[in-house]
Parts: C-alpha cells; structure tokens; sequence
C-alpha cells in the first residue's frame, strides 16, 4: 500500500515537475512575437530599383549618447515598401548582401541576407537584417560628425558619385557645410558582410574646426532573439579584451546606459543567428557603449575624440560596420585579421574549446554524406566508438566489483558497529583486488559535456538553421510530427511539454529498454522510479530540437547493442544480477509472510 501511494505521488510530483519546467521557461524566456525581420509584403530593396536621383526632402534627426545639438525625436510610423521606393538611395550589391544606402543621413537602413531565406521555405524571401528609422522592424547604421560642438543635421542629404556598392566598387558620399568644410564617407564592401567606413574633413576655411566622428547602431528590440540562459542575445561586444554580454533589453532599458570600461574592439547587437557590430579603426575613442532610447529602441554608440583640424588641413577615420550571419568560420576570419574575439559574437561560453571542434566535425560529416541528419548520426556513431573502450572497463569494473560482493559482505558483517574502520577495509579491498567502484560513472560523465555541447551547437550553428532530415524541416526546431494533432492533420499546434513527437517517443522507447535490459537488483520504489524515467524524459525532451533528440535516440540503440555484446562477453555479471535480484524478491516474501 506504502508503495502504490509512492509511486501515485512520484508520477504527481513528475507531471508537477513537467508542467511547471513549460511553464517556467515560458515566464523566464518568453518567445518574441517576430524572431527575426521580415520582408514580408515590403517593395524590393534598392538593389532591385533603378537609379538614385536626389530630391530635396527632409527627415527627422536623432542624437547619439553625448553628442549636442538636434533633440530626440521619435519617428514614424514609417512604411517599409514606401521607404524603400524612395529614390534618394544608393544601391548595394555584393555576393551575399543586398540593400540599398539611405542618401539622407548616410544611412545603412535597407539590408537583406541572400544566402538565407525567413522560413524553411525558399519563396519566403530572404532574411531582413537593416530595416529603415520607424518602421516595424526598424535597424540600421549611421556615420556622422559633431563640427563646433554641434552634429551635423541627420537629415542633410548626401551626393553620391555612385550608383551601386559592391566589391571592388566603393562608393563615395559628400556634403559640404555651410562655411564650405567638406564632408565624405566612403563606402566599401567586402565579399561576405563587412562594410568599411572612411569618414574624411577637409577644412578650406582660415580658421581650425574641432570635429569629432561618430557612428552609431540603432534597433528595435521586437525583432530581436529572446535572450536565453543557453546563449546570449542583445548587446554585446569586447572591452579591455574580454568579452562583455552582461544585460539583456530589459536589463539595458532598467540601466538607461552602459558605457564599460577598457578599449572597445568592437560592440554592437547579436541574435541567435545574425549580429550587428561596429569596429573602431586606430582613432582614439571618446566613448562606446550601449543606450536606451525608451520603449524598445536601443544605440549602440562609437564616437571618437574631437581633433583639431587646421585649416587648409584634413581628417580621416576608418570604422568598420559588420551586418550579416555569425556563422563561425566567417568570425574566426574576421578576428584573424585582427578583431579582438570576434568569433566569440557566437554565444559560445566554457565548452567553445568542445563545441568549436564539434561542428568543425558535423560540418566535414555534412560535406560527405550530404545532410546534417545523416551527420549527427554518423557523429553519434563516433563518439560511441571512441567511448567503447572505457564502456568495457566500466563493465570488467562491474565484473570485478560482483567478484568482491561476498568479501565486501563479510568485511561489513564484521565491523558493523565500526563504520569508520569498515570503511577502511573496504577500501583496502578495493586496492588489494584493483577495483574502482566509481568507474561505472565516468561514461555517464563524459557523455555530459558532449550532450550539453551538441545541444549549444545545434541551437548556435546557422548551419543546422532550416537543415532538413527526412520528414524534418528544420534539424534546430522540435520534431513537427506532434501525436496530439495527429501529425499535422489536424488544425491546430500542440503547445510545449505536450507536443509529444516521433523522436521524443522513440526517446522514451529506447531509454526503458536500456534499463531493461541492465538487471541491476533494485528495491521496488528504486525500480519504479527508473520505470517512469524514460516517460519523464520523453515530455521534458520533446520541445529540444530535432537534432538533439536524433543524436539520443542513435546513441541509446547504439548503447542497447554495446550492452547486449558486452553482457555476452561477460556473462557473470547478468547471472549475478539476476542471482542478487532473486534473493531480494524472496527476501521481501519472506518478510510478508513473517508479518502476516
């Protein structure tokens, strides 16, 4: 009776502990309602609009952090299609970028990802990373300068002397002010999604001028990635050679600002699979850091030190605007020419020394078969072959350790009242016998930081982004073929913990049939809690992406067949199991007899 009321409330507490982990991360890591920027019923970017005629217009201005002269102002609503079908615009052309310049401003507010599509769809369209100032999906850069204590107007219309940007191809823009200073920023681009900024003064006046150059990032946070405990989303960049990631939107706008200390190398904005990052070229910075606007705007601000400029004399500074995919190799390119931890704008954290060489091994896999599926199987199959041989010591260890069972037994049977001195001479026994009773736990050890580095992979890597596997769309999503609406024949999304998969029941399958088949004598609360297990898991699981659950499920068929060879190869220790079980099954008949 004792035991059916235990269990009753191991299954309540684990249903409790099922629905309240939904919950929870629900509460703690909601989901935002746009997970990236979209297109979606924009005109096309200026890549796809003839010429870049300037008109006379005007737009609102905004001041970055510490920079006099024009008020915040908020702007829009501001149509995507009508903004982009402006033709005050340069067009931006290169391999895997897109967009256009916004002439008011010098803006880079109209940029898309070619390489990478919204949904697993191809016609989707493809990614919207910059989007202009008051539209929905607001995010773009600007370069500017403080002349006199006093920035120049963000809404001067700039001249361009060409028609489109790409490599090979920059693209010079000027303005002249009022006392005949002239202005430019030259644009250039290379073949993946680094921008370079040259901002020039040339000061024909008599007298100095004292100009500072700035350039800022601003975005709304709608379209940003939820921040999660596995991987940081929002500000980040590297201050005084450490990487700084600290805040989330919320924490920022509870800040109102966050200026670091240290040299910045570069900072900016990062999502689960896009960034954007500003790099300081040799200039002395005044100030870098990030800043809420209010609502959910927010700056990531780099202005550098006012200098004198004489007169007859001029001034340039280089900054660097990166805007596109964090995908690692391409980072890793980037720090290599000489972008302090670039690489790490992938939300890496303790285990990048594992899951660096992990992907590295999933992407060569991926070359060979054709498909990340197949890779994380085939990966699967290697680490268990790497991990076979410390498999059969842990099994000649159980071996060994039931050899010794009957000299444990007496040694306990004779300093019972002695704990202290039993303890001793058990562990002389195992020195004597060469055993070691914590070898049974270093498999399960080691699998640790290999499931936890496979899972930050899969929900890092851009390459797993939209990968498919059989009937599997997406390797980083859950399993779409949900049991409750009948594999998607049914109208409706199942939510979280209940959206029970193919993969997550073979998952329950296979984990109950491991422990099946190791006949370790248990007592029956022990048995039972081992039973519901596999089922826990299979609800806890369900939501993880597809890819992880591919690479249990591989891993738990390929431990039922290692088990089923290594029991055969060593045969004394199901027998001996199976002798220890007996005894204790007749023990408790016994002791229900004596009781009845």
């Amino acid at each position: 009776m004792d035991n059916q009321r235990n269990i009753l409330l191991a299954v309540l507490l684990s249903g409790l502990l099922i629905l309240s982990w939904d919950m929870g991360m629900g509460y703690f890591y909601p989901q935002p309602a746009v997970t990236a920027p979209d297109n979606e019923g924009a005109a096309p970017s200026a890549a796809e609009a003839p010429g870049t005629s300037v008109v006379s217009g005007d737009i609102d201005g905004e001041v970055p952090a510490g920079i006099p002269g024009v008020a915040e102002t908020p702007a829009g609503p501001v149509d995507l299609a009508t903004a982009l079908a402006d033709p005050r615009r340069v067009v931006i052309d290169a391999p895997r970028l897109a967009g256009s310049i916004n002439l008011v401003g010098a803006r880079i507010d109209d940029l898309v990802l070619k390489d990478y599509s919204q949904e697993t769809d191809p016609e989707s369209g493809p990614v919207r990373l910059l989007a202009p100032e008051g539209s929905d999906s607001q995010y773009f850069a600007e370069f500017g300068f403080i002349v006199g204590g006093q920035r120049l107007p963000s809404n001067a219309i700039w001249q361009a002397d060409g028609d489109v940007l790409s490599p090979g191809s920059p693209v010079t823009l000027t303005r002249t002010g009022d006392n005949g200073t002239i202005y430019t920023v030259r644009l250039s681009i290379d073949d993946h999604y680094m921008i370079t900024a040259e901002q020039a003064v040339a000061n024909p006046a008599e007298t100095a001028a004292i100009v500072q150059p700035f350039a800022f990032i601003k975005r709304t946070s709608t379209t940003a990635s939820a921040d999660q405990f596995i991987a940081h989303a929002g500000p980040t960049g590297v201050f005084g050679g450490s990487l700084y990631d600290p805040n989330s939107y919320s924490e920022l706008a509870e800040l109102r600002r966050d200026s670091p200390a240290g040299a910045v190398s570069w900072l900016g904005f990062t999502d689960t699979y896009w960034a954007s990052a500003l790099v300081p070229g040799e200039a002395e910075t005044d100030s870098a850091g990030w800043r809420a606007l209010g609502g959910d705007l927010f700056r990531a601000d780099l202005i550098y030190d006012a200098q004198t400029v004489p007169a007859g004399g001029a001034l340039t500074t280089t900054t660097q605007l990166f805007a596109g995919a964090k995908e690692s190799t391409v980072l890793d390119a980037y720090e290599d020419t000489g972008i302090t931890y670039f690489g790490k704008a992938i939300s890496w954290g303790w285990f990048e020394w594992f899951e660096k060489p992990l992907l590295w091994l999933l992407r060569l896999l991926n070359e060979l078969v054709g498909n990340f599926g197949v890779a994380i199987i085939l990966l699967t199959v290697i680490i268990r072959g790497l991990m076979f041989p410390i498999a059969q010591k842990q099994f000649s260890s159980m071996a060994a350790m039931k050899a010794v069972q009957p000299k444990m037994k007496a040694i306990q049977e004779r300093y019972k009242d002695d704990k202290q001195a039993q303890q001793q001479k058990i562990m002389e026994l195992y020195k004597e016998e060469k055993v070691n009773p914590l070898a049974g736990c270093l498999p399960l050890l080691i699998q640790i930081p290999i499931f936890f580095a496979l899972y930050k992979v899969l929900y890092l890597a851009i390459e797993m982004r939209h990968e498919p596997f059989l009937y599997i769309n997406d390797l980083a999503s859950p399993d779409p073929a949900k049991i409750l609406n009948l594999f998607g024949l049914l109208p409706y999304d199942v939510p979280g913990f209940l959206g029970i998969g193919i993969l997550a029941v073979l998952l329950g399958v296979t984990m109950w049939l491991t422990f099946k088949l190791n006949p370790s004598a248990m007592d029956p609360m022990q048995q039972q809690i081992f039973n519901l297990m596999p089922w826990i898991l299979m609800f806890v699981m369900a939501p993880f992406a597809a890819g992880l659950l591919i690479y249990w499920v591989t891993s738990n068929i390929l431990t039922l067949a290692q088990q089923s060879y290594l029991y055969s190869r060593h045969p004394q220790l199901k027998a001996a199991a199976e002798k220890e079980k007996a005894e204790k099954a007749k023990a408790r008949e016994d002791a229900a007899k004596s009781k009845a």
